[in-house]
């Protein structure tokens, strides 16, 4: 697959974890969101949970490797790629890192709690990362949602 059809197609899942982020907003959580895709089909989508469920751990990311690895049968998930908005907190890296998540897409950065700074070698050893897709979009949506709450 060449470099422009890999871009076109991280471009078209990361809009749907967008949708996700979308319904995050709507339901006054943060607006994260998360798909997982196996072999070109989404397994699971998903997004942040947390006020709904009273949960600290049920991010976007969390709730999305539980589904994925529900709908396969099995806990890794090496086949897959995790597409989600914003990057991944230090407690998500490490499960991403568990499920040995082949690929992750994030959206955009976190500077106040993404994995990168703090554990940048949760992710299982053989992953690989793109980030900055779509990431106006996905910046867009988390400023709106925290200029709402001040």
């Amino acid at each position: 697959m060449s470099m422009e059809e890999q871009q076109k197609k991280d471009e078209y899942y990361m809009r749907r974890a967008l949708a996700e982020a979308e319904a995050a907003y709507r339901e006054g959580e943060i607006p994260v969101g998360a798909v997982v895709v196996c072999r070109d089909r989404i397994i699971a989508r998903a997004h942040n949970l947390t006020e709904t469920l009273n949960d600290v751990t049920a991010h976007a990311e969390m709730q999305a490797i539980t589904m994925a690895a529900n709908e396969l049968g099995g806990k890794y998930l090496q086949d897959c790629t995790l597409y989600v908005t914003v990057e991944p907190c230090i407690m998500c890296a490490g499960a991403i890192g568990w499920a040995q998540l082949k690929r992750i897409v994030y959206g955009c950065r976190d500077e106040k709690r993404g994995y990168m700074e703090y554990a940048p070698k949760a992710l299982h050893p053989k992953a690989t990362t793109v980030y900055g897709v779509l990431e106006d979009e996905c910046k867009d949506l988390m400023q709106r949602f925290f200029k709402e709450r001040r």
